[in-house]
């Protein structure tokens, strides 16, 4: 295998780091990079919201993170930086204060698609120059804002998030959400839309076992929600509590809206359907591995190991990779389905 050397340009400028570390949370978290320079090289420079690029390799065309500088720290032999992607500012607005818009009955996104309705928020919280939705796409069905319409002082990722947590794909056997995530395209940093992976039956990218590439191996154990809420159409409801599940797990709640659900009983029905898919997404990942360095968030891989229980196909979440000029640590994280909504709701708690 090449030897990973990873590039760090600071506004274009290719720079000397001591060391670094990259941290890909996905789930609609920012990607952060915290690194440090030679003082000799930051101590002088304006460095605060300075793009930041880094390369896994000085060969490659398209950085695997695109930020900008938040914070420098700077001491008697170094400069401390963190920089963040284009989610920690729709998250942050580059302050401490969320990115926020204000949507009235003359600027609003009334009757507008996801894939619309993205690219407008942005704009109006001024940040489409951090990132482009050129190939966007749209949701899985189509849906819109048009029904209840959004009004007042809104944090941009949180009309986003509930945007999204009503797109459901009902047409395979589990329920699929739809995520947003951010690719770069060489040039800009691209917001995008698409299904979940299907880990039973979407291709497989990438082969991990512990004889060959697992470096280190963390199974989490997640919590499974024993008690589902689903809120359909025009104010039906219905809630599914799993008893045995409930000794066996706690009491552990999921909430969710599918305006497809039109009576009780079809409430009902999809509550369980969110209840297999949970339990099938009982067990995590966290691998410390090899190879696949390039995967991303929702690609498929296939774990294989001694115990049967744990092995299988699973998605991408996340990623993490510790560097210096001598040494290169890389981390995954990978779970088998995906808690079909409340990940985009809420930060795991694992």
């Amino acid at each position: 295998m090449n030897a990973i050397i990873p590039k760090i340009l600071i506004d274009g400028v290719d720079t000397d780091y001591l060391e670094g570390s990259y941290t890909q949370p996905g789930q609609l978290g920012s990607a952060s990079l915290e690194f440090s320079i030679p003082q000799i090289q930051g101590g002088t420079r304006k460095l605060w919201n300075k793009e930041v690029l880094l390369y896994l390799n000085e060969f490659d065309s398209t950085p695997i993170f695109r930020g900008w500088i938040k914070r420098t720290n700077p001491t008697f032999n170094n400069v401390s930086i963190y920089a963040e992607d284009a989610f920690g500012y729709m998250i942050k607005g580059g302050e401490s204060e969320k990115a926020k818009v204000v949507l009235t009955d003359t600027d609003n996104i009334d009757g507008l698609t996801l894939g619309a309705a993205v690219p407008k928020l942005l704009k109006m919280a001024k940040l489409n120059d951090k990132c482009s939705t050129d190939i966007i796409g749209d949701t899985t069905p189509t849906i819109n804002s048009v029904a209840e319409p959004i009004r007042g002082t809104m944090v941009v990722l949180d009309v986003i998030k509930g945007l999204l947590s009503k797109a459901i794909d009902n047409s395979q056997t589990l329920p699929r959400p739809n995520i947003a995530r951010l690719i770069d395209d060489g040039s800009n940093t691209q917001f995008i839309i698409e299904p979940d992976s299907n880990v039973d039956s979407d291709q497989i990218v990438h082969i991990y076992t512990e004889r060959d590439n697992i470096v280190e191996l963390n199974i989490v154990n997640r919590k499974v929600p024993t008690v589902i809420i689903v809120n359909g159409k025009d104010g039906v409801s219905s809630t599914f509590t799993h008893d045995t599940a409930l000794e066996a797990y706690d009491r552990n709640y999921l909430e969710v809206t599918n305006d497809n659900l039109e009576s009780p009983p079809e409430c009902k029905e999809f509550a369980i359907k969110l209840f297999e898919a949970n339990l099938k997404n009982q067990y995590e990942y966290g691998l410390k591995v090899s190879d696949g360095f390039y995967l991303n968030e929702n690609d498929i891989v296939r774990v294989q190991t001694d115990n049967p229980e744990y092995g299988g196909n699973y998605k991408v979440i996340g990623k993490t990779i510790s560097f210096s000029p001598d040494s290169f640590e890389f981390g995954i994280s990978l779970n088998k389905k995906p808690p079909t909504l409340s990940e985009y709701l809420a930060s795991r708690d694992n």
